[in-house]
This record gives C-alpha cells, sequence and structure tokens, in this order.
C-alpha cells in the first residue's frame, strides 16, 4: 500500500493465495518469478519469510531452524546481479547486512492505546537515506504495540494502528505498515529514475 502512495503500480506475488491483497497479484513461486519476469518491472522489493528468524521464536530456536526454511539467503543472492533497484526486508534477528530499521514510533504510528513497536529492517541495492526522526520508546516497554506477548490491544487493533485495515488479522499480522514503504518508496522512485 505505502508504494502504491508513493507513485507505483504494485503487483504482487506469493506462492499462498492472498484473497485481500489490494493490488494486482499473481499465485507463484517467488524464485520463478523473479527469474522469468524481473525484466518487466522498475524495481523489486521482497519479503521473505521471516519464521526461522523471528524473536517470537527465540524460545524455539531449535523448532524454527528445523521447520522453518532460510528463504531470506537465497533470496538476497538472487537479487544482488539484478540491474533494476531493490530492496529486501525482514525481522530483527534477521541476518544482515541491513541499512536501515523503521519503527512505527518513526511515522506516529499509534493504536487508541498506545504507539506502535514494530521494527523492519531493510537492505537496499542502492543508497537509503536514514530516517530523519528516531525510535520515540523504550526497548523493553510493556505498554505499547508490538507484535509478541507484549501487545497492549487485540491483534486487529493493532493492524488498524499500523494502517493494514484491507486483510484479515493473519494478513495484517505478516504485513509492512504502508508509512515505512511509502517513505522508502520515494527514496525507490528516485532510484528508479537514476537508473534508467
Amino acid at each position: 500500500m505505502g508504494y502504491s502512495r508513493a507513485g507505483f503500480d504494485v503487483v504482487g506475488v506469493d506462492i499462498e493465495p492472498q484473497p485481500h491483497f489490494p493490488f494486482e497479484f499473481h499465485q507463484a513461486d517467488a524464485f520463478e518469478y523473479l527469474e522469468g519476469h524481473w525484466r518487466e518491472f522498475d524495481a523489486i522489493h521482497t519479503s521473505p519469510p521471516c519464521q526461522r528468524f523471528s524473536r517470537t521464536r527465540a524460545m524455539r530456536r531449535q523448532y524454527a531452524e528445523e521447520h522453518y526454511q532460510d528463504v531470506l539467503t537465497p533470496m538476497r543472492l538472487a537479487l544482488t546481479p539484478l540491474t533494476i533497484p531493490w530492496l529486501i526486508e525482514n525481522v530483527p534477528g534477521a541476518p544482515g547486512p541491513w541499512d536501515i530499521r523503521l519503527c512505527g514510533t518513526m511515522f506516529g504510528l499509534r493504536g487508541s492505546k498506545s504507539p506502535v513497536h514494530r521494527h523492519r529492517l531493510f537492505q537496499a541495492s542502492f543508497q537509503l537515506e536514514l530516517p530523519p526522526f528516531a525510535c520515540s520508546h523504550v526497548e523493553r516497554a510493556m505498554n505499547v504495540y508490538t507484535s509478541g506477548s507484549a501487545r497492549n490491544g487485540t491483534e486487529r487493533e493493532f493492524c488498524d494502528a499500523m494502517g493494514v485495515t484491507w486483510g484479515n488479522v493473519e494478513e495484517g499480522m505478516n504485513a509492512i505498515p504502508p508509512a515505512y514503504t511509502e517513505y522508502l518508496g520515494k527514496q525507490l522512485l528516485a532510484a528508479c529514475a537514476v537508473s534508467k
């Protein structure tokens, strides 16, 4: 949604059906689609599954490593040789390198009870500008909207506070707040202009 607000025509690809995705969607293997279609696009953003690296799995790291494949590393390798701008996203705990970390408090995202504390990491094929604003919360605060057990409010309230209002709760809990991708999308548009 944020990339659309920044000016892109968005096309989504996922191996799983995404019935509430608000833009053009193709159900396909991301690696195969990337290989066959990347030249049709001006830019690529990818968010490989994060379950293997998520801090919510920290207590069950062995389970995560046994049951969730590392898709991040091969996706990063697939993106690296491309001649169009790209971004890749994942969660704290995922192996880098990462260029920036964004948080809901940087964008004023807030529910009725508390701010959105949701860190996401981004790496780009071009120079990302660091945000002029910083997180405005205590790292371990218990009274903020977050993606773990410290959440204050329902999951639906959390999704709405992130700005993810078009999908169901499961889809919303896996989404990137549109404020993040709108911020990055403006930089991505500039990178697209340079690459042409």
